[in-house]
C-alpha cells in the first residue's frame, strides 16, 4: 500500500464519492438506507478532515507558504462540512430537511474534492516531492487510527471550535 499522502487522500475521496452516489441513487422512500449511508458519510468525512487538518494542511502551509491561501480556504470548506455533519448526526432520516441538508453537504464536499484534485494536489506534489509526501502519508495513516469517527467526539469538536476562533 502506498503511503503517498495525495494517493491516500484520493482513495478517501473515491470512497466518499461512492457513498454520495449511493445516497443520491437510494430513491425517495429509502429513509432507513439513507440514514445508514449518512452515518457512513459522516464517519468518512470526520476522519478525512481530521487527518488533513492535523497533518496535511499544517505541513503544506509550513513547507509551501505560497499555498497558504489555498490551505486557509480548505480549512473553511472543512469547517462547513463539519457543521453540516454535526447537524446531520443529530437529525432523523425522516426529518423533512435531512435529504436537503445531505445534498448541500454532497455539493460542498464534491466542490472541495474537485478543487483539491485538479488544482491543489498538483501544486503540492510539485512543491513537496515524493519522499516528503510519503513521510506525510505515513503520519496520516497513524493519525487515522486514532482519529475521531463522529463529529461529537472531542477531537472533532475541538477542530470545529478552532475553526470558529481562527
Amino acid at each position: 500500500m502506498s503511503t503517498d499522502a495525495i494517493v491516500l487522500l484520493k482513495e478517501d475521496h473515491k470512497e466518499i464519492k461512492r457513498l454520495f452516489k449511493e445516497f443520491q441513487d437510494a430513491g425517495e422512500d429509502a429513509s432507513a438506507k439513507k440514514g445508514r449511508l449518512v452515518e457512513q458519510i459522516i464517519e468518512q468525512l470526520t476522519v478525512h478532515t481530521y487527518i488533513e487538518n492535523e497533518c496535511m494542511y499544517p505541513e503544506t502551509r509550513e513547507l509551501l507558504p505560497d499555498l497558504e491561501d489555498d490551505v486557509l480556504e480548505s480549512y473553511e470548506e472543512h469547517h462547513v462540512a463539519d457543521v453540516l455533519c454535526l447537524e446531520l448526526a443529530s437529525m432523523s432520516p425522516d426529518d423533512e430537511r435531512f435529504d436537503a441538508k445531505t445534498m448541500v453537504l454532497i455539493e460542498n464536499v464534491t466542490h472541495h474534492i474537485e478543487e483539491e484534485e485538479q488544482e491543489w494536489f498538483p501544486k503540492v506534489r510539485e512543491g513537496l516531492g515524493r519522499k516528503k509526501l510519503q513521510e506525510i502519508g505515513a503520519r496520516m495513516l497513524e493519525l487515522k487510527e486514532k482519529a475521531p469517527r463522529k463529529p461529537t467526539e472531542p477531537g472533532a469538536l475541538k477542530k470545529a471550535v478552532d475553526a470558529v476562533k481562527a
